[in-house]
Formats: structure tokens, sequence, C-alpha cells
């Protein structure tokens, strides 16, 4: 295997790891931001797909091991996969990463968890933008927390340097020459 790909595949488990763990203990009733955090940076980190595989994860596991609604999945995968294309489409914007992910899960993830709610969990009284407020407070959280955590990386360089060591694609040409240097 090469050592991008067990590097990609340590960081996925270490972020799956942290999202389980972290989510039930800093979290606002109806609100996940650490969730949002996660998603952001996986999605800075190893771009979208990944992203998406790292919420799908964290949300199984929190489902079958804490009883948690199918909100961990509805309320992450959209928002996920979404803050990756953004960044990606963007050049390497980390305000758009977070955007994705606001967009995919306070808009799109919150409309998708009306009709899992209502009809199969068997939840009553919500209407169609019932969890939107909820899960734009969220995203707008986490998304603040990711955007001052990887600012502050691109700043020192670093992320220019971890996406070079995952093999993910470096947005910022003079932090990824320093960085494909150093590792020489």
């Amino acid at each position: 295997m090469k050592r991008e790909h067990i590097l990609k595949m340590v960081m996925l488990a270490m972020l799956v790891a942290i999202g389980v763990v972290i989510s039930p203990i800093l979290r606002v009733e109806g609100m996940c931001p650490m969730a949002h955090l996660i998603n952001i940076v996986c999605s800075v980190f190893l771009g979208p797909w990944y992203s998406l595989l790292c919420a799908t994860l964290i949300g199984i596991i929190r489902m079958t091991l804490m009883g948690i609604p199918p909100l961990a999945l509805t309320g992450a995968v959209f928002g996920a996969f979404l803050s990756g294309v953004f960044y990606r489409l963007s050049g390497g914007k980390i305000l758009c990463a977070v955007l994705g992910e606001v967009f995919g899960t306070g808009v799109i993830g919150a409309l998708a968890s009306y009709p899992v709610m209502t009809y199969i969990v068997g939840r009553e009284g919500l209407t169609w933008a019932f969890y939107i407020p909820s899960f734009i407070g969220g995203t707008l959280i986490g998304g603040f927390i990711a955007f001052v955590f990887l600012m502050a990386l691109r700043r020192n360089g670093l992320l220019a340097k971890f996406q070079h060591d995952l093999g993910a694609k470096v947005y910022d040409t003079t932090a990824a020459k320093r960085a494909a240097q150093s590792t020489k």
C-alpha cells in the first residue's frame, strides 16, 4: 500500500473516532456543531468522498451505539459532501467549504430529515422546515470553529503540508512547494 493511502485511512479513522466521542459531549440541544467541524476538516484534508464516508460512519456508529435518531445521517451526509465539493470548485477557499456545509446540512439535510422523522420514525407535529433553524445554527457554530482552525493551519503552512502528505490537492502553491521539499 502506498504511504498516502495508509495516512488517509488513519486520518479518516481518527476523524471518525473524534466525531463519535466529541459529538455527544460538546453539543447544544438540537444541534451538533462538532459534527460540522469534523465534516469541514475532513472535506479540506481528504475531499468530498472521504468526508461523505466519514459522516456516514459517524452517523451509523452514533445511531447504533448511542441510540441517536436517523438525524445523525440526514443531518450530516449532505453537508459533508457539499463541503468538499464547494471547497474544490472554489479552488481551495475554506469559506466555501463552510458554506457547502451550511447549505448541505442546514437546508438540504434539514429538509430531508422531515420525511425521515415523520414517516419512518413516526414523530408527529413537525413541519417541513422544523429542523432548518437548529441545523443552520449548528452548522454556523461548527463552521466558524472549523474556519478559525483551518485558517490557523493555513497561516502556519501546515494545511498544505497535511494535504500534501495525505495526497490531497494542495491549492496554496507556495506552501505546497515547501511541503514537498520538507518531505524529501
